[in-house]
C-alpha cells in the first residue's frame, strides 16, 4: 500500500477503515519528522505578519515527559490582542464580501490540508495533549470532516439568502443572513484541532472574521491550523494565531470592545463568566460549550459486556478529559457486582504508557494541576466509598517524567459530590440503582446535561430514557463509547443546563447559523 492510499484511510473515535500496519508505520515517520522540530521558538501572527510579544515566551514540555521541551511559544498581552482585533475588523469586510462560492472552496481546500497533513498533526497532539495514536488521528480527522460539513451547509441553504413572499404587487423580498464581524475563538486543550477548528471554521464560512486563542497547553497544534488556512489561500487578518494565557490574553480578548462575538469551549466558571460580562451596549451572540458530567445507565437487561466495554472506553479514552467522557455509572442493583467485574477486567485489560506508542490506550492527565484533582477525587473516593480498581499515581521509569494516573473505579453512595463535581481526571463513579425511575433522577441532579447514555434491551426504558434525560447527545446501547463518539452530520454535540448556552451545538445541522444574523430587504419595483 502507498502512502497516497494510507493518507486517504480513516480513522473515527469509534470506527477504522485502515491497514494497521501501514497506519503505524506512517504515524512513526510522522513522529519522527515531529521530533525532529521540537524546541524551536514560535511568535504569534497577527495579520499575516510575525509578531512578539514583551511577555516571557511559554516554554511548552510534554504531558508525557516533563523533559521534553517542545517549544517557545509567544504569549499575547493586551497590546497584541487590541492589534489583533483591529486586524481582523480591517481584514473582515473584504472577507465577507466575497462570494459565498469563494469561501466554501477555500475552506474545502483547508479541509483538504488537513487531510494531507493528518499524521503530522496527530503526532504533534499526541506529543502536546497526550492523545494515544488513534485519538489523535481522530481529532484531526474530525477537523476536516467538520470544515466540509460547515461548507455543506452554506451550499444547502444557498449561502443562506433565501426569496420571500409579496404583500404588495411590484415587491421584491429576500431574506439574508450576514455575518456578525469579528468571532473570538477560544479553544479547550482536550480537541486542539478538531474543536478549534470547527468553531473558528463555522465563524469563517459565514464570513466573520476570528481572532483564534488556542488553549495554553496546545499553542504547537493551534499553531498549525493557522498555517492550514494561510496555505489553504486565506486573507492575512481574517484568522489571527494569538496563544496566550486564559487570564491575560483569553480575559482581554473576549472583554474588547471590538469583539461581535464570541465561541468557546472550555469550564463552566469561565464560560458563565463570559456569558454575564459579554453583554454591555447590547446582546452579542455567545455560544458555549461547557463541559458535563455524564452518565452511563446500566439496567438488568443490559448486555453486561457491551456495557463494560461502553462505559470503559468512554471512561477512559483521553483520560477522562473528553466534554463527554463518562464519569459516573448507576447500574441496577441485581447486575451491579457482574458489571463491575466485567468494567475492572477490561480496565486492566488497558495499556497504559508514552500514548505516541503503538497499542498504548491511557497516556498521562495534561498537567499538574490534573494530578492535585486526581490525588482529592481519590482522597474523597477512599473516605465515602470503595475504590476497586487504580487510584494511585503511577511511578517507575517513563512515569516519574510525566503526569501519569491509574485509571480508577470507585463504587460510591449515591449522596458523593462525586456524582456531580466534574473532575475531568480519570476516576469513575459507580452507583447501584433500583430501576430506571431512580436512575434518571440521579443522573438529572446533576448541573450538567451534556451526553448520557443507557444499556437496556426494554424499548419502553429506551423511551423513558429519550424522554426524561436531561442530555443533548443521547445514546442506546453504544459498546464503542457510552457516551463519546459524536460526529459532524452524525451526532449534534448540543449541552443543555449548564453545559452549554445556545440549545444548538457544533457538528449539528444548525450550527453555521448562529454566526449570522438576518436582514429582510424589500425593494419595490415599478410596475
Amino acid at each position: 500500500m502507498t502512502s497516497a492510499a494510507a493518507t486517504g484511510s480513516k480513522v473515527t473515535y469509534t470506527s477504522a477503515n485502515v491497514d494497521w500496519e501501514v497506519f503505524h508505520r506512517q504515524f512513526d515517520e510522522a513522529l519522527r519528522g515531529v521530533r525532529a522540530q521540537l524546541g524551536r521558538d514560535y511568535p504569534l501572527y497577527i495579520g499575516g505578519e510575525a509578531v512578539t510579544s514583551s511577555a516571557p515566551p511559554f516554554v511548552h514540555a510534554s504531558p508525557i515527559d516533563r523533559d521534553v521541551l517542545l517549544g517557545r511559544f509567544a504569549s499575547a498581552l493586551p497590546p497584541e490582542v487590541d492589534r489583533a482585533v483591529a486586524a481582523a475588523r480591517g481584514a473582515q469586510r473584504g472577507w465577507a464580501h466575497q462570494p459565498w462560492r469563494a469561501r466554501v472552496a477555500l475552506l474545502r481546500r483547508a479541509a483538504g490540508l488537513i487531510r494531507e497533513r493528518k499524521f503530522a498533526l496527530a503526532a504533534i497532539m499526541s506529543l502536546e495533549v497526550g492523545k494515544s495514536r488513534l485519538e489523535s488521528m481522530g481529532d484531526a480527522e474530525e477537523a476536516a470532516d467538520l470544515l466540509d460539513y460547515y461548507c455543506q451547509q452554506v451550499e444547502d441553504a444557498n449561502g443562506f439568502v433565501r426569496e420571500m413572499a409579496a404583500v404588495t404587487p411590484g415587491e421584491r423580498n429576500t431574506d439574508v443572513l450576514r455575518p456578525y464581524g469579528m468571532f473570538a475563538c477560544i479553544a479547550p486543550f482536550n480537541f486542539p484541532l478538531a474543536l478549534s477548528t470547527g468553531m473558528s471554521a463555522a465563524a469563517l464560512v459565514a464570513g466573520n472574521a476570528v481572532v483564534y486563542k488556542p488553549a495554553e497547553e496546545t499553542p504547537w497544534t493551534g499553531l498549525k491550523l493557522y498555517e492550514v488556512y494561510r496555505d489553504a489561500g486565506l486573507a492575512p487578518g481574517v484568522f489571527n494565531y494569538l496563544p496566550g494565557a486564559g487570564d491575560v490574553a483569553g480575559e482581554a480578548l473576549w472583554r474588547h470592545s471590538g469583539v461581535d462575538g464570541v465561541v468557546f469551549t472550555g469550564s463552566k466558571a469561565v464560560g458563565m463568566r463570559i456569558h454575564q460580562g459579554l453583554a454591555r451596549d447590547w446582546i452579542k451572540p455567545c455560544l458555549l460549550e461547557m463541559g458535563g458530567k455524564n452518565a452511563a445507565i446500566v439496567l438488568d437487561s443490559a448486555d453486561l459486556d457491551a456495557a463494560a466495554e461502553g462505559v470503559m472506553r468512554s471512561a477512559f479514552g483521553l483520560q477522562n478529559q473528553k466534554c463527554s467522557a463518562t464519569s459516573r455509572v448507576y447500574v441496577h442493583q441485581r447486575v451491579a457486582r457482574p458489571f463491575v467485574d466485567k468494567l475492572v477486567e477490561r480496565t486492566r485489560a488497558m495499556k497504559v504508557g508514552d500514548p505516541t506508542e503503538r497499542d498504548v490506550a491511557f497516556g498521562p492527565v495534561i498537567n499538574a494541576a490534573a494530578v492535585e484533582r486526581f490525588r482529592r477525587a481519590v482522597a474523597r473516593a477512599r473516605r465515602e466509598g470503595k475504590v476497586v480498581f487504580g487510584g494511585q499515581q503511577l511511578s517507575d521509569g517513563l512515569f516519574d517524567q510525566g503526569h501519569f494516573v491509574a485509571p480508577t473505579i470507585a463504587e460510591l453512595p449515591l449522596s458523593s459530590p462525586l456524582f456531580r463535581e466534574e473532575l475531568f481526571v480519570p476516576v469513575l463513579a459507580v452507583g447501584e440503582v433500583s430501576g430506571l425511575e431512580q436512575a434518571i433522577a440521579e443522573v438529572n441532579k446533576a448541573e450538567y446535561g451534556l451526553t448520557a447514555g443507557i444499556f437496556s434491551k426494554k424499548p419502553e426504558e429506551i423511551e423513558r430514557f429519550f424522554d426524561e434525560i436531561e442530555a443533548g447527545v443521547c445514546y442506546v446501547n453504544k459498546r464503542t463509547g457510552a457516551t463519546t463518539g459524536a460526529w459532524p452530520g452524525a451526532q449534534p454535540f448540543c449541552g443543555w443546563k449548564g453545559s452549554g448556552s445556545t440549545g444548538k451545538g457544533g457538528c449539528g445541522p444548525y450550527y453555521v447559523a448562529q454566526f449570522l444574523r438576518e436582514q429582510s430587504r424589500t425593494v419595490i419595483e415599478e410596475l
